[in-house]
């Protein structure tokens, strides 16, 4: 029987996520609500990216058809007005004018039930990427959406950057850069066809850094289009305990000071404060790491695992755990406001703390309860 860590495209093996659980990993294959025994382990399931099923510390199997579910929030993102925005797996969009207070599922228009990622920008247009069905965009009312994918493969999209007045797209075949005047996609240099793009940030200069599955994380001079090509950013990531690389990166995210944080697959957090330069292992202390989001504020950092959130001041090296009244700890995606508030989704429903963290509050019941998932994407 193999064993190893739960990874994105991994196809049907045991692995194990975190290292007390065996699960079964799907990959790209469609969702499963029952467990099953064999040979005396109780495999389970980890969707597309690592969301996992089954077994979970003090909760309950979050697809139970007979109680109902909370659809699997896998994207969140927050416009300058404060709308909030919920992407889920399988189920479509949902917009809350109220943070999260009440929800209203908004699908006019988009011919994806399975979104992955979002992104707005600052006239308040929000972009959502798909699994299989391309990149789609809010009009002018916000709630209605129109495709924009031309120029793309029909693959996922795993990331997206609204930046500087520019939108890019990470897929399962690289990067891409959206043109307005021309309405299409293009490839933002080549040497990344093969290459699945987890997450996308860009700094203050321009500078387009993309977290890779299995090529760690590279760069790219966006001032100098058709001229730059991808390059890899400085040392390896390097566990300090098993001196392993870790090359799939998962989380990428650049603080106000324009310090850069990477979160891995299964290694932890890495910080850089030379741009990509130097690394520094700051998160291997964590009981998980499954990195699922970080957020950066001036006075501490907040991560999101498969077991939870975590938090470390500024001025301390200890992670401390922050999750009361979170019940469902496999979270997927977290988010941070201006104004202060973070928002988790997970993988049955989304809650908020507006108290740094102390403190969770359910924002589920307006996303609604399932019993049943909708037909697969592939």
């Amino acid at each position: 029987m193999m064993i190893r860590p739960c990874q994105p495209g991994r196809q049907a093996v045991t692995c194990r996520n975190p290292p007390s659980r065996l699960l079964f990993h799907a990959g790209h294959r469609s969702m499963v609500d029952t467990r099953r025994r064999v040979l005396g382990v109780t495999l389970m399931l980890c969707l597309w990216g690592g969301t996992c099923f089954g077994q979970s510390t003090g909760h309950g199997n979050p697809l139970d058809r007979a109680a109902g579910f909370h659809p699997s929030i896998q994207a969140l993102v927050s416009t300058d007005n404060g709308t909030l925005y919920a992407g889920s797996f399988g189920f479509g969009m949902f917009f809350s004018s109220d943070d999260g207070a009440t929800w209203e599922s908004i699908n006019t228009g988009l011919d994806a039930r399975f979104i992955l990622c979002l992104s707005a920008d600052a006239k308040g247009t929000v972009y959502a990427g798909s699994v299989r069905r391309g990149v789609f965009r809010t009009k002018e009312d916000g709630k209605t959406w129109e495709a924009i994918s031309a120029g793309l493969r029909p693959v996922e999209i795993k990331s997206l950057l609204a930046r500087h007045g520019n939108v890019y797209a990470g897929t399962g075949k690289g990067v891409y850069h959206w043109t307005e005047a021309t309405e299409q996609w293009t490839a933002v240099a080549s040497g990344l066809e093969q290459t699945l793009i987890a997450s996308l940030v860009m700094t203050d200069d321009f500078r387009l850094f993309a977290g890779t599955a299995g090529r760690g994380l590279l760069q790219i001079d966006t001032t100098r289009p058709g001229a730059a090509t991808w390059r890899t950013v400085g040392d390896p990531f390097v566990d300090p305990k098993e001196r392993l690389i870790h090359t799939h990166v998962r989380v990428t995210v650049v603080s106000p000071d324009q310090r850069l944080y990477v979160g891995t697959q299964d290694g932890g957090i890495y910080q850089s404060k030379d741009f990509g330069k130097t690394w520094r292992s700051i998160g291997r202390s964590l009981p998980n790491d499954s990195i699922r989001g970080i957020v950066s504020t001036q006075s501490a950092l907040y991560v999101a695992t498969g077991r939870g959130m975590y938090k470390k001041n500024v001025q301390d090296s200890k992670w401390v755990p922050i999750n009361a009244g979170l019940t469902e700890l496999s979270i997927q995606v977290l988010m941070g406001t201006p104004q202060g508030a973070l928002y988790v989704g997970t993988s049955a429903g989304a809650f908020r703390s507006q108290d740094a963290g102390a403190h969770w509050v359910n924002i589920s019941e307006g996303l609604g309860l399932y019993y049943s998932m909708p037909r697969p994407y592939f």
